[in-house]
């Protein structure tokens, strides 16, 4: 009676765990949203929204960290959407956060649009547009077609997404399973499951690296599946910062496939035999001691062998990291030289936690002891005790400020992500209670011997027909030895050992979701302006609330965007006001005031400001903003098309905090 019960409430807990998970799962899709820019556009020359006099030989554009180029990186196109530029871009003096163009010449007087798009340095592509007046500005009509944003087509970047996610998890059910077998279950090599085990891992992980160098290219470049088997492509993605992080990859793969034939055929042999020897008396110390020296003796061996794989499997599982951590957020930004290091220890960590989950679960199958959970137990502790620390640190130098969680897609998936983790660490909890009553059970907590080592006994009648000719009665003998071989493994699951294996499959189960959220991670940038911009803009209007004001030309337009960075300083509330004159379109003159919440003008470390025309994706063009006393500027704003624009406000209050806020108001 009490075994059922207990069976009954571990059914509810497994499906509350299904219902949080589906919801955090259901979270995860409604908030995620398309990808903005990692890199940024720092300045242009011509300048951004100027008037030159004469027509320029050049676009130059520079960028926060370094882009990657292909041939359309760059256009222009003139006032009737007809490109101007001569093609094939490159960088300026050789930098590598740069790009310029040429202009063909005699370019008449007018307004200009740059369309581009890049691959920023941690690997993800970018894009946007500007424009620049020759003479004196004009109005422009430039198809959305036209001009290049940052978006794949959907099924390449549906499948580039789905070899990520294999490839994170091919490579925690490769590490794992190795280090779970060095480190907790030595004599799990020689079983077939474990083996199969670590050939999915390891091939799993060969194909999606090999899909994701094919699928580079047409998700960089925004084109169809097509284009997935153009060597040329290949062959630029490979002169590309992850492109020589995937080959090395697959040099790094090479070698664990030598790795993996010496841990099954070292590990997988059956131990030396100690020598015989009498059981020596209970008073003869001498004799104790020396048959603990010969069984030392004989064991050394082995001892040294999993030392030395275990060396060289560290080595591997570092180096391997690196491919992802040396191409990904963490080798851009602030603070490289820790986060790189911190990089690999947290996918180190997740490794050795979810590909042991899964190696225990073939463990419990085959009925190890308690003794061997018990170890992954301490190993796994250990591993989230380091995601732990190495996830903060991440998360804080991702976000940036506590706005972000809610306000950005990045820290909206940090939030289902470490969701779902806490799912698992309750899981968790669960299947350390069944540990504890598996080591309260001596009968239970001991290793059941392999049943491969069990002769199998058939019925007499069967094993008569095993002489015969007849291939029915063999195939029927065939399939009565595997059912009694499948009996034989099958005997090491108890009901409690059945229960902790239960619990185990739902942490598994778990995992996958923490994998796909980590994925989406790192194709998520921090929030920046474009996408607070973005999801501004796609915001719909609820019903009863105010629609975006239409300006009329000729009048100064004041749009207030209050703000809250939720920081501790005096400037982190108030509310900004941008005024536009004469709010039509062509050139604007815009004055930003930032004003506390008294009602005085605050001073903050950094402020940006950038207009967006979302039906015609035109945009972010930033402003450049002058200085003109404690919390004025003052700039100018080229509008060259009217239709529902988004004005965007990025403040930094302090080192941590900011906010971007955002209006929509109309011209003409």
């Amino acid at each position: 009676m009490q075994s059922a019960g207990l069976e009954k409430a571990t059914h509810r807990r497994i499906a509350g765990v299904f219902a949080v998970l589906g919801a955090l799962l259901a979270l995860m899709l409604a908030g995620a949203g398309p990808a903005s820019a990692h890199a940024t556009l720092d300045s242009t020359d011509p300048r951004q929204n100027s008037v030159v006099a004469t027509a320029p030989q050049a676009v130059t554009l520079t960028f926060s960290e370094s882009v990657s180029l292909s041939g359309d990186s760059v256009r222009v196109l003139d006032p009737a959407g007809k490109p101007v530029d001569t093609g094939d871009p490159a960088h300026a003096d050789g930098k590598g956060n740069t790009a310029r163009v040429g202009l063909k010449g005699g370019l008449a007087n007018g307004t200009y649009t740059v369309a581009w798009r890049a691959v920023s340095d941690d690997s993800h592509p970018v894009g946007g547009a500007f424009t620049f007046s020759i003479g004196a500005p004009s109005d422009t009509s430039v198809s959305a077609t036209a001009l290049q944003g940052a978006k794949a087509d959907g099924l390449v970047a549906a499948l580039y997404g789905t070899g990520r996610t294999v490839a994170y998890a091919a490579f925690a059910l490769l590490v794992g399973v190795a280090a779970f077998v060095l480190v907790c279950w030595p004599a799990g090599t020689a079983r077939r499951r474990v083996q199969r085990l670590l050939m999915t891992g390891w091939t799993a992980l060969l194909v999606s690296t090999v899909a994701v160098l094919m699928l580079r290219g047409p998700y960089e470049r925004g084109s169809g599946i097509g284009q997935a088997f153009d060597l040329s492509l290949v062959r630029a993605t490979l002169d590309e910062r992850i492109g020589t992080a995937l080959a090395a990859r697959l040099l790094l793969l090479a070698a664990s496939g030598v790795f993996l034939s010496l841990l099954v055929g070292q590990l997988g042999q059956p131990p030396k035999p100690l020598p015989a020897a009498a059981e020596p008396d209970g008073d003869d110390a001498e004799a104790v001691e020396l048959r603990e020296l010969e069984r030392r003796a004989a064991t050394r061996p082995q001892r040294e062998v999993r030392l030395g794989l275990g060396v060289a499997g560290l080595v591997l599982a570092v180096a391997l990291s690196a491919t992802w951590v040396g191409a990904d957020h963490a080798s851009v930004g602030i603070q490289v030289w820790l986060a790189l290091p911190l990089g690999v220890l947290h996918l180190i960590a997740m490794a050795l936690w979810l590909g042991g989950l899964a190696a225990l679960l073939v463990a419990l199958r085959e009925g190890v002891g308690a003794g061997v959970v018990d170890r992954f137990s301490k190993i796994a502790f250990g591993s989230v005790a380091v995601l732990a620390v190495t996830g903060v640190y991440q998360s804080w130098r991702g976000l940036g400020g506590w706005g972000a969680l809610t306000g950005t897609e990045y820290g909206r998936l940090l939030l289902v992500k470490s969701g779902c983790v806490l799912v698992m660490l309750g899981v968790a909890w669960m299947s350390r209670a069944w540990l504890a009553k598996l080591r309260s059970t001596p009968a239970e907590a001991a290793e059941v011997e392999p049943a491969e080592a069990a002769p199998v006994e058939l019925p007499e009648p069967v094993a008569v027909a095993a002489h015969g000719e007849d291939p029915v009665r063999r195939a029927q003998l065939e399939r009565q030895r595997a059912a009694l071989r499948s009996a034989g493994r099958d005997r090491g699951l108890t009901p409690t050992r059945a229960g902790l294996r239960r619990s185990v499959l739902v942490e598994a189960l778990v995992a996958v979701a923490v994998l796909v959220v980590t994925t989406m991670l790192t194709n998520s940038p921090p929030g920046r302006v474009a996408g607070e911009v973005r999801a501004g803009a796609a915001a719909p209007v609820a019903d009863g609330a105010a629609a975006a004001p239409r300006t009329e030309p000729g009048r100064t337009v004041a749009l207030k965007l209050p703000y809250d960075t939720k920081g501790r300083t005096p400037n982190a509330k108030g509310t900004a006001t941008v005024t536009l004159n004469p709010a039509g379109t062509g050139p604007n003159e815009v004055k930003l005031a930032l004003d506390g919440v008294d009602g005085q003008p605050v001073d903050v470390p950094e402020v940006q400001l950038a207009f967006t025309l979302p039906d015609r994706d035109l945009g972010p063009l930033p402003v450049a903003l002058t200085p003109e006393g404690v919390g004025r500027w003052s700039g100018t704003a080229q509008l060259p098309l009217a239709g529902t624009w988004v004005v965007s406000v990025q403040i930094r209050s302090s080192d941590i905090d900011q906010t971007t806020p955002t209006q929509q108001f109309k011209i003409g």
